[in-house]
Order: structure tokens, then sequence, then C-alpha cells
């Protein structure tokens, strides 16, 4: 018979479904077999098999069979290949580049005869006798909010799923809304425990690699004797085949893992969490830019389980899809709320430091590292035995090297940015492509000795910290200090265990973490984002202070004497406004009226496309041409516009030009149908440009930055 497999192909080949193939037995759509293409020999999966009287229209002979099939490997579920299928199409790439994109990579490199290996060694591991299970741990008394929470979450008794199949609770999304430190988890996992408990699965989702250990923990001594699996790329690809295998089998009970979990096959799926869900990290970057919580969102459509998304600061998209439609939202999520703390501790204080009324320094003087009041403050908490959070989003020790004389700078030769300077092993590192060069001597352009840093980073501010606050233990947690593996966990150990007395930390630090002796948290230059061309840097900067804010104080009998400092030059702004206030619905407010004045999402729905060639003029060539392509297209279908070509804000990374044209649309069917349309077109044209320079292109649906 005739079977159609999706394989891994170039995008310029134009193989974007499935490929024919003759197979002498029955198998089942989402089969994992290895066919050969061209001269080599590469995994794919089943989508469909033809009937005899189709195969027959087919000369069968001129169909290459397929050479083998991965014994043992249950096919991929129906509901698996529906989520690829939309993901796809949504996102205008290949069928067969995102299903292999999904599948762990290590699958995708055995043939029949290692899988098979690689399978008894799983049994045998799994026919291990389990160790000793620690009796489980007390539950938390919950709070009146948590329970109120948790009674909507309730479906009917009648609705519960039985470990044997049957009815499935309504399909449904709740935006779980709560402070900082509301116990929001606590929730998920009472609600996880629920799914447990009717024999299901649970997929918990969460924004950063860095996060996962910790909720690990958590997870795993609530649900002792439960197997529990994490699926993230710092895992090795051992790891991730066998995690992935016990999770596509049906034998882990609860998957947590970062953006690439949502395509997890799970056959009992009973709940979807994704803590965070405002957090950027959920957007994949490149290749298949898909978005990992509105996937999430759809999966629990697909699959008719409840889908949780749990934040302090919701992405305005993601709260106006929970506002009634009285309120002028959509209406399509149910909204619950967790405004009060455990343990009915307050939130921070918010202190707005003023630095326009701060001493001017010196002619040659340096600024100090903070002001002299905020200092004084930290000094205070370390008298008490308590800890503070410096936050600078801003690794490195400096931005840029400068000569004093001729005015050189530290600039990257490959990129259109700055090389930061790094004074721990003294090099300049380009944070885009990755140059690294050890620091000049002397200015390269005028032999100068007096080449200076300018600006600071978390390597400097911890300098500086240390110098005015001698007697302070200063640490600090960054991606330079925690490259390593464990030196993350080793940092955050050492932060709980009280051996630090002032963290300096770029984001990474501000989200997610349970710092109990934190009772100060400063951010030390939060305006950059205030004035930022890109319409999404207020709703990020908001949700990285409050997020920050929620360090402080975790611990309720000291919750009453913590305090966020915000040490700025306009205090007066709204954003630090509705922060001192922890007034989330009325920034949003404000957010969404500015954006349907402008036409923004999510009034609008937004297209980038994105090119990447050996001069600029030849990466908007491209552009320019695709528009013209697409104008009849788009004035038939209405309500779209095509903005003219320009450069990224970066413009040049690695001696590549970068590009984009930004397409807007009333409607989302609109753009849909004007980008499934114009995709094969876009292919065959960038075809004639490859000669004129261009590298690469991609189309990039619902961008996170502008």
């Amino acid at each position: 018979m005739r079977v159609r497999v999706l394989v891994e192909a170039p995008q310029h080949s134009g193989l974007t479904g499935p490929l024919n193939y003759l197979a002498h037995q029955l198998l089942l759509p989402g089969t994992v077999v290895r066919v050969p293409l061209g001269r080599r020999t590469v995994t794919g999966v089943v989508w469909d098999a033809l009937a005899d009287e189709a195969a027959q229209a087919w000369d069968l002979a001129q169909l290459k069979p397929v050479i083998e099939v991965l014994p043992d490997l249950p096919p991929l579920p129906l509901a698996w290949r529906q989520l690829i299928k939309f993901a796809s199409a949504y996102y205008q790439r290949g069928l067969g580049e995102m299903a292999m994109m999904v599948l762990p990579p290590e699958l995708r490199q055995l043939d029949a005869v290692q899988w098979a290996r690689r399978f008894k060694r799983l049994n045998k591991a799994l026919a291990q006798p389990a160790d000793a299970v620690d009796a489980p741990e007390a539950l938390p008394e919950l709070t009146p909010e948590q329970q109120v929470v948790l009674d909507a979450l309730a479906p009917p008794a009648s609705l519960l799923p039985s470990p044997g199949g049957g009815a499935a609770a309504p399909s449904s999304t709740f935006l779980l809304w709560g402070s900082t430190g509301s116990g929001k988890t606590e929730v998920y996992l009472r609600q996880a425990d629920r799914a447990l408990q009717a024999g299901r699965q649970v997929l918990l989702m969460v924004p950063e690699i860095n996060l996962t250990p910790q909720l690990e923990a958590r997870v795993a001594a609530r649900f002792a004797g439960r197997h529990i699996v994490s699926l993230h790329s710092g895992l090795t690809p051992a790891q991730r085949l066998r995690n992935w295998m016990l999770a596509h089998l049906g034998l882990a009970d609860i998957v947590l893992g970062t953006r690439l979990a949502v395509f997890t096959p799970m056959p009992r799926l009973g709940l979807v969490v994704v803590d965070e869900e405002h957090d950027p990290s959920y957007k994949q970057q490149d290749g298949a830019r898909y978005s990992a919580r509105d996937l999430a969102v759809y999966r629990g459509l697909l699959e008719k389980v409840p889908v949780i998304l749990g934040s302090a600061t919701p992405s305005l998209e993601t709260w106006f899809n929970a506002l009634p439609v009285a309120d002028g939202g959509a209406g399509r999520y149910q909204r619950l709320t967790m405004p009060s703390r455990v343990g009915q501790g307050s939130m921070p204080r918010v202190r707005r430091l003023d630095l326009s009324r701060e001493p001017k320094p010196r002619p040659g003087q340096e600024a100090p590292p903070l002001a002299q009041a905020l200092l004084d403050a930290i000094a205070e908490r370390i008298e008490r035995g308590e800890q503070s959070l410096v936050l600078l989003n801003r690794r490195g020790y400096a931005p840029v090297l400068q000569c004093s004389d001729c005015g050189w700078k530290s600039e990257c030769p490959q990129c259109s940015a700055w090389r930061v300077f790094h004074k721990v092993d003294r090099t300049l590192r380009c944070h885009h492509c990755g140059l690294t060069d050890r620091v000049p001597r002397a200015c390269p352009n005028c032999g100068n000795l007096d080449i200076h840093p300018v600006g600071r980073g978390t390597e400097k501010l911890e300098e500086q910290l240390a110098q005015a606050l001698p007697a302070a233990r200063v640490g600090r947690i960054d991606a330079d200090v925690t490259k390593l593996k464990g030196a993350l966990e080793d940092k955050l150990a050492s932060v709980h265990a009280g051996e630090v007395d002032i963290l300096v930390g770029t984001q990474m630090v501000a989200k997610g973490h349970d710092f109990r002796r934190i009772t100060l948290v400063a951010a030390v230059n939060p305006d950059a984002a205030l004035f930022a061309s890109d319409f999404r840097a207020a709703e990020r900067q908001f949700a990285l202070l409050l997020q920050a804010a929620g360090r402080a104080g975790r611990d309720a009998s000291v919750a009453h004497s913590s305090e966020m400092w915000v040490q700025t030059w306009h205090p007066d702004h709204p954003l630090y406004a509705a922060l001192a206030r922890y007034d989330y619905e009325s920034f949003a407010r404000q957010q969404l009226k500015e954006r349907q004045s402008a036409g923004l999402p999510p009034y609008a729905h937004l297209a980038m496309l994105r090119a990447e060639g050996k001069t600029q003029e030849a990466a908007q060539g491209f552009l320019e041409d695709a528009a013209k392509l697409v104008e009849e297209l788009a004035a038939e279908l209405g309500g779209i516009l095509l903005y003219p070509p320009v450069p990224t804000a970066v413009q040049r990374v690695a001696n590549i030009e970068r590009a984009q044209m930004l397409i807007e649309a009333d409607s989302r069917p609109a753009l849909q149908r004007l980008l499934s349309r114009s995709t094969e077109t876009w292919l065959a044209l960038a075809q004639q440009h490859r000669p004129r320079g261009l590298v690469r292109w991609a189309v990039d649906v619902d961008p996170l930055a502008i």
C-alpha cells in the first residue's frame, strides 16, 4: 500500500508536506519509520495511508519502500498529529519540519536495531525495584482565596475523567491572576493531584530552565512515588529521549518542561498548566516561531482538558481574552483572582528615589552604584540579618569601552552593536554573535593608554557594592556565573542558606524564586524601557519590576517591613505610579486603551516577514518584491496593511544584514489567508534573490518584538 510519510526537508526544497512511500505491511498513522530520502536514510512519521483502490492510481513500482519501522514504539496519537498540523499551518512552516523538530534529536538518529537496544535498557531500568518512598509531606492549609479558586476549577463529579477513558471534563481555559506570593503553585499542585487521582497525566510548563529544578524538587516532595520527568534543553540527548518516552508510553505522571514540552505526546493528559504565562521565553525566536502558551491553549481545546494560565502580570493578550465582553474584552477565558499573599503578608512598600535630586559627582568622579539613601537602607537590612536583592538587567562589567582621546568604542566588527567588557577574564564579548577578544592594552586607533569602561553591568555593580559596603557579603547571579552545570543550584543554595547579604542579578532572579530572607529589592536602571520603540516595552518592564518586588517579604513575619526601591530619573511616570499601588488592573486598562487607539494587538493581528542578506540592499530588496507580489491579494482580502521594509533594531549580526516588513490585519483569518496563499510565492521569489545576496527569510506570526 502507499503511505504518506513526513520527513524533515530544507525549506528551500519545497517539500513541505508528506512524501509517498511503499509499505509492505499495515502502518498506522503516527508510526515512526526509517525511509530513504535522496542518498540518505532518515526518520519519518507516517501521516496517513491510502486504501488499495486509491493506491492503484499510482505506479507503486516507482515508489521507494519504507526501510524499517522502529519496534515497540507506539504510534504518535491523533491529538499530537492535529497539534502539529495546526502549528504548521498557523506559523507557516512545513509539516515535516514541525513534526521532526519537536521529536527528541536522538530518536531521529536511531535505526531499528539501535532503538531496540535503547528500548530494552529502558524496560530494564523500569523493572528495577523502586526506591523507598518518603512519607508524603503535610499539605499546607489553604487560604480562603485558594479554596475559592480550586472550587471553581473542580469539574462536576459526573464529568471527571476515569483512568480507562470515558467522559472528559469540559474544555476550558482559566487565567489564574494572583499576586506574587499568593500561592499559585499550591493551586497547581492541588489541581494536579485531582488529575492524578483520576488516572490522568499532568503537563506543567515553566518559562526558563533555571526554574525547573526548583519546581521539580517541590513537585517530587508533594507527589512521592509518582513518575515525574522534566523536558528542557539542559538535558543530555539520552535523558531527553528517556523522559519523552516515559511520557509517550503513559508511564510519566507529571511532565515538567519549558516551551518545547507543549508538543510532548501524553496519552492520558488531564491538565495543562502554564506558569508565568506572560514570559516571552514561551515564544520561539528562530526556526518555527511558535508560542508555546498559545499552543497549550489550543491543545487543551483539542484534548478537552483544562488549561491554567498563571501570572501576577498577565500578558495583555491573555488579559483581554479573560475580560468579559461587557468590559470590552473577548470573554474567552475565565479569570480567577488571588490578590492576597499567603499569611496575609503585605506587598513591599514601593519607594521611588528621584535621581535628579541626588548630588552630582564631581568632574572625573564616577557616580556611586546606588543613591546614599538606598545604600543606608541596605546597610540596615544587613545589620538585622536580612538580605537585599539589587536588580540590574545588564550583565558584564560595562556595556562598552571608550578611548578618552579619539572617542574609539569597543564596536563589534561583525555586528552593529558594542562588545561588552567583562573584567573577570579581561575580555570584550559580543552578546549577539559571541565574538570574544582580549581587552587591548591601548586604543587601537590612536594608541592612547587611557581606555575606560562606560556604563555599568552586574559585574561592576557587584564590585562597587563590595567597596561601598565592605562588611557585606555580595553575590551575583547572571548568565555569566551560571554557565557550568550545577552552578545555578549552588548559587541559589548559598542565598537560601543566608550566606549572601546582597544579591546582584539580572531578570533570571526576579521571578519564580522563593527567597525567604530577602526584605529589600532595588531596581537600579529601569528607565531604559520607558521610551523604547517596542510597543510591548512598558508591559514587560511593569511585569519585571512587579515580579522583582515579589521576591521581597515572602515570609509573612517580615512582609510588613519589606520594601521595593526604584532608582529613577522619572519618578512620576505612570508606570511607576501603577507599580507603587500594585494596580495591574488600571495599568492594563490604560495600555489596552492605547493599543486600541493605535490599532495594535490584541485589537489587530501582526506578522513579520524577516529577511537576512549579505547586504542591507539584498535583504530589503527581497522584502520589497515580496510586498509587490501580495499587494493585490491584500487589497482583495481587505483590512490588511503592508508596511515598508526597514532594518531591524540590531541591523547587522555576524556580518549578516537583517531587515523586516510588518504586516498588519484587522482579523486573524484574513492574515492567515494572506500568509497561506503567499508563502509558496515567497519561496519561489527567495530562489530568485539568492544570487543577489539573500541568505534566509522567515515569517514570524504574532511577533513579540518589533
